[in-house]
């Protein structure tokens, strides 16, 4: 039985006035009883639609969930896409940067490749490496991560609808001899405090980054929607989340890549 719309505009309402208000709600799949993943993106595209009427901006999209390590910390089992927002992009200069914790509910943190869309790509069945071909250049990727569910409590339809648990994010410089890289063979290392935090390579993320937003091109393409120049995708983190509060300072080094270091005020 399809879900009402309805409740799905009444779900996606709960979720911004929980983001709003940095007020967690139950866990959809069980106040709710949502379990379809068609009606768990109509609420992500329906809360996308409310602040995009607010004004706000679309930078772009995220991957989530592409790492096993990640999809058993959540106990999910396939990817999923959310959407950036410009309002929470936050500019590095010179390798650094500084980011309020309290802008974010439940927040961890977690290192990724982001590619810069040049050409779009509308078409079915897209391939990594048509990916590759329509992207200007790559760059460490850094999201926050952020859940509006209390506790975590996520099932996929949860994070789903909850624009795939997003919070924030920030990047490296751009660089197309990334891009031109073997991007499964890339490595990622992130130090928590000074103590080394987690490692994890390219090949984690699908096998391949290009892989994983070949993933989101396809999926997107079901629902109408497409990749589009300018687009910023962040294309899913190399090793589990690491969760931080005020004060803590992480640095994400990453092969043939400048560190960049997020501290959290």
């Amino acid at each position: 039985m399809a879900t009402p719309t309805l409740q799905i505009q009444n779900i996606a309402e709960r979720l911004d006035t929980a983001w709003r208000t940095k007020t967690p709600i139950a866990p959809i799949s069980e106040a709710d009883g949502i379990s379809d993943i068609k009606t768990a993106y109509a609420i992500q595209s329906h809360w996308t639609n409310v602040r995009l009427s607010r004004g706000e901006r679309i930078a772009g999209r995220k991957i989530g969930l592409t790492t096993k390590a990640v999809q058993q910390q959540l106990g999910v089992d396939e990817p999923d896409y959310g959407t950036l927002w410009q309002s929470s992009f936050y500019e590095a200069k010179n390798g650094k940067v500084a980011i309020p914790a309290s802008d974010f509910m439940q927040p961890r943190i977690e290192g990724e490749v982001a590619f810069l869309i040049g050409k779009p790509l509308r078409e079915p069945d897209v391939t990594a490496e048509q990916v590759l071909a329509a992207t200007d250049a790559c760059a460490l990727g850094i999201e926050i991560v952020a859940s509006r569910i209390a506790d975590w409590k996520i099932k996929l339809v949860d994070t789903i609808a909850d624009n795939a648990s997003y919070g924030g994010f920030t990047l490296g410089p751009w660089d197309k001899k990334l891009r031109d890289s073997d991007l499964s063979a890339v490595a990622m290392s992130i130090r928590h405090n000074g103590a080394p935090a987690g490692e994890g390579a390219g090949s984690a993320v699908l096998g391949n980054p290009a892989i994983s937003v070949a993933w989101l091109a396809n999926k997107l393409f079901e629902f109408g929607v497409s990749l589009e120049p300018g687009d910023v995708v962040i294309s899913g983190a190399f090793m589990k989340m690491l969760p931080f509060q005020a004060g803590d300072r992480f640095v994400f080094s990453l092969t043939g890549q400048p560190d960049l270091t997020v501290a959290f005020s």
